[in-house]
């Protein structure tokens, strides 16, 4: 499956691309036939992966789509400019949550906000989901940007965290 955009590609990582993900040397991108950027994985990534991403996209009793990784790669330069994510299947409230990254070389080019944008239209029209949440730190303007323009409204802050919706329909 792969979600297209006029600038992007958009596409879930299986388990066995989740396994070259982490792995050192861009074995990830090779295997893609991407060109290599500038993507790192830092101990906080490596950290999820470890405990949370890689033992649910293993469990084949739940849709992985809502557990992977989504990786946004430019057309243009056929190379990697980030990651997006559902952090697990929808709740009980039919509520998923969205998280993403963009590489540093990317970043304030507007790609997320596309990005963004393509996920939770696709996550919106999945049956069990009602809304899209999101938190962000109350310092990172540019990641409110981003939820702001794809219709996020911001329910509230818990100290340095903001909490976001977009709804159905």
């Amino acid at each position: 499956m792969v979600l297209d955009t006029p600038r992007l590609s958009i596409f879930p990582l299986t388990y066995e691309q989740l396994l070259l993900y982490v792995q050192p040397g861009h074995v990830l991108e090779k295997s893609l036939q991407l060109n290599v950027g500038g993507r790192t994985v830092s101990p906080a990534l490596q950290e999820a992966f470890e405990q949370s991403i890689m033992p649910v996209v293993a469990d084949t009793s739940k849709n992985y789509l809502f557990s992977t990784l989504w990786t946004v790669v430019l057309k243009t330069e056929n190379t990697m400019v980030g990651d997006l994510c559902f952090q697990g299947e929808p709740n009980e409230n039919g509520e998923i949550e969205i998280g993403y990254g963009t590489y540093d070389h990317f970043q304030n080019m507007g790609y997320m906000t596309e990005a963004v944008g393509a996920l939770v239209r696709w996550g919106l029209g999945q049956e069990r989901v009602l809304a899209v949440v999101a938190e962000t730190n109350a310092d990172n303007i540019p990641s409110q940007k981003i939820l702001k323009n794809n219709g996020f409204h911001c329910l509230g802050q818990a100290g340095e965290i903001l909490k976001w919706r977009k709804e159905k329909g």
